[in-house]
């Protein structure tokens, strides 16, 4: 997964990089390596301890956001980036269900696929 840090009204420094693609590491192992991540940071400029982060996942066939406020740079990563692994979750898992139950469909239950023809030549 490819992970993209911007920052608005305010600088990203490294030691905010490295949090970043520590915390996105899980959604980095459940989504593909084609995956793009866009992390945009920013301070709110009338509320000074206002720290705003937004996330954007853009994979195969679908994008996914998120976004979070808190008092902390840090602890709006954190919550943002959990929110986005349940995203990603909830997403793999209405993928595979559609998989599963387009491949039940194709294959009847008691029938498999190697012994369709057999069935029909035994039954005459």
């Amino acid at each position: 997964m490819q992970i993209e840090v911007k920052g608005r009204h305010m600088t990203i420094s490294d030691d905010i990089r490295e949090h970043v693609e520590k915390r996105f590491a899980k959604v980095g192992k459940q989504v593909s390596e084609l995956a793009t991540l866009e992390v945009e940071l920013s301070r709110e400029p009338n509320a000074p301890d206002c720290y705003h982060a937004e996330v954007t996942l853009r994979v195969k066939g679908t994008t996914l956001r998120a976004c979070d406020k808190s008092r902390d740079m840090a602890h709006s990563i954190n919550l943002v980036s959990d929110e986005l692994a349940v995203q990603v979750k909830r997403h793999r898992d209405k993928r595979r269900k559609r998989r599963e139950s387009r491949a039940a469909a194709m294959h009847p239950p008691g029938m498999t696929p190697s012994g369709a023809g057999e069935g029909i030549s035994a039954a005459l």
